[in-house]
């Protein structure tokens, strides 16, 4: 093992705990604000008591979240020194408008989330729920922007690293780095807008299905069954609708990934000849012999999704290099076991959303113990997703464009195959830092893993401690809160004037 494959390995597990926590605090917040904007319309304190407990969990889950991404801005400079001077101008700007448009939104109004109830009113309480969700997805966007960049970079140039006035050599050649000229060139690359979409919809699936697995519990157990209801009720229509979302944007992310990234796209359906493509459903791709054994596939289907064409030509990993494709391996299996549980999501959804609109949801008592366990396949499928993604830009973690010829084919050099501009892009074997040791890498990824693992121990100790209380009913007093802020503040003056015998304070 060498000190890159350890860099990666150590990002990998990393990002791969982080991520279980960011699409669930944005996918539940957009159940909060349905919870906590149909109290305001209906007056009714079942939807109170249920936006006060999801709270909680939601807290939770945010606090997880930020302990677990900060290791990954240390590696950017303790792993990838290399990377991060290549791309540091690039997510410096990205990563600064998370902190200023998205971090500070969604924590400054986190405080009044949790600890505002009973101290503000409900329509300011209901505004902060909302500013919440919203930070957690802005956040979102800075973070796909910054990743999308390194798929189909734009916006920028290469330059030299100049220091003290001189360029910066390394090999007998010059150190170069990006350095953005046009700043929403870069914010909106041509993968940004899809990528991000994909990512909301993959995360608004996870938080109603995590929301539906503790509500399906609660009714199988016949307790706090109207809490139950009203919270899977509304996470199953998120859930429906954000799961057909999932397909119409898929293909759309299907199209843009081909036109950018057309190796990704061959790696991803096992696709070796260029030529007419067929749609692979189940196989084992095979990179010796170039074939994908025991292959279960769709006649032409690949070049319908992509052209509307069953005939239509496209382009197979014979035109790439062997050192340019991507591990065919992992990047197929990543692929095809998200696309099958992006299908799973839509029958088990229309199923469930039929049988409610019946009425005989939850007399199906094997349907509500398919949704207790099945809170693990959101999961699953959103690590393949980024997984699919990551994987299958190798070996570049910044992948230089790719151009096309006049009749929609790749332009090939004298090779026949593709060949890039290297100055363009970033390998990922020339990325990592030139003084890290493997055996340092080691050693943090034996820290840092018995850190998450406690971690991990914390969160579901004290998840499961929250769910096994279960929610709480709240007094409703019309008002969101027994006297609103003002009545709050005057109530905490009046008990300093009786705790220091001054009776005009107390009066006041």
């Amino acid at each position: 093992m060498d000190a890159v494959f350890l860099s990666r390995l150590q990002f990998a597990l990393t990002i791969a705990f982080h991520y279980i926590f960011p699409p669930l605090t944005i996918g539940m917040g957009v159940v909060l604000v349905w919870l906590e904007g149909s109290h305001l319309r209906t007056g009714k304190a079942i939807y109170d008591t249920a936006a006060r407990f999801w709270t909680k969990i939601f807290a939770l889950n945010f606090a997880i979240g930020v302990a677990t991404g900060i290791v990954m801005e240390f590696q950017f400079g303790t792993n990838w020194a290399t990377y991060s001077r290549f791309v540091g101008d690039v997510f410096g700007s990205a990563l600064a408008a998370e902190g200023i448009f998205a971090f500070f939104l969604e924590s400054g109004f986190l405080a009044v989330l949790v600890f505002g109830w009973d101290r503000v009113g409900p329509r300011m309480h209901f505004f902060s729920t909302l500013m919440v969700a919203l930070g957690s997805i802005f956040s979102s966007v800075w973070i796909v922007v910054a990743n999308s960049w390194q798929q189909t970079p734009a916006g920028h140039h290469i330059v030299p690293v100049i220091r003290d006035g001189v360029e910066v050599m390394k090999d007998g050649a010059p150190l170069m780095r990006a350095e953005i000229v046009d700043f929403w060139a870069m914010v909106f690359n041509p993968s940004t807008v899809h990528r991000l979409v994909h990512v909301w919809i993959g995360a608004f699936i996870m938080g109603a299905f995590f929301v539906m697995s503790i509500s399906a519990w609660y009714l199988l157990k016949r307790r706090h069954e109207e809490f139950a209801r009203r919270s899977f009720d509304g996470a199953l229509v998120l859930a429906t609708v954000a799961s057909l979302a999932a397909l119409v944007s898929g293909h759309f992310q299907a199209d843009s990934v081909y036109e950018h990234q057309p190796a990704k796209m061959a790696a991803f359906e096992g696709h070796f000849e260029t030529g007419p493509a067929d749609m692979s459903l189940f196989g084992i791709p095979d990179a010796e012999s170039e074939t994908v054994r025991m292959n279960i596939a769709v006649p032409g289907g690949l070049s319908m999704l992509l052209f509307q064409d069953p005939n239509a030509t496209v382009v197979g990993l014979d035109r790439f290099r062997e050192e340019d494709r991507p591990p065919l391996g992992p990047s197929f299996a990543s692929y095809h076991v998200m696309i099958s549980l992006g299908m799973l999501f839509i029958g088990l959804t229309l199923l469930s959303s039929f049988l409610r609109w019946r009425g005989k949801l939850y007399e199906q008592r094997w349907l509500l113990w398919v949704f207790v366990f099945a809170v693990i396949l959101p999961v699953v499928s959103n690590e393949l997703g980024w997984v699919a993604a990551e994987v299958g830009r190798q070996p570049w973690i910044v992948h230089p464009p790719v151009e096309w010829t006049a009749n929609g084919d790749v332009v090939v050099g004298p090779s026949g195959v593709v060949e890039y501009d290297e100055t363009l892009g970033l390998r990922t074997l020339d990325a990592v830092s030139p003084t890290v040791r493997a055996s340092q890498v080691l050693g943090s990824i034996i820290g840092f893993g018995l850190i998450y693992l406690g971690l991990a121990a914390v969160w579901v100790f004290v998840l499961d401690r929250k769910i096994k209380h279960g929610p709480t009913p709240h007094e409703d007093s019309g008002s969101g809160g027994p006297k609103g802020l003002l009545g709050a503040v005057k109530e905490r003056a009046s008990e300093s004037g009786r705790m220091t015998g001054n009776p005009q304070s107390a009066e006041s």
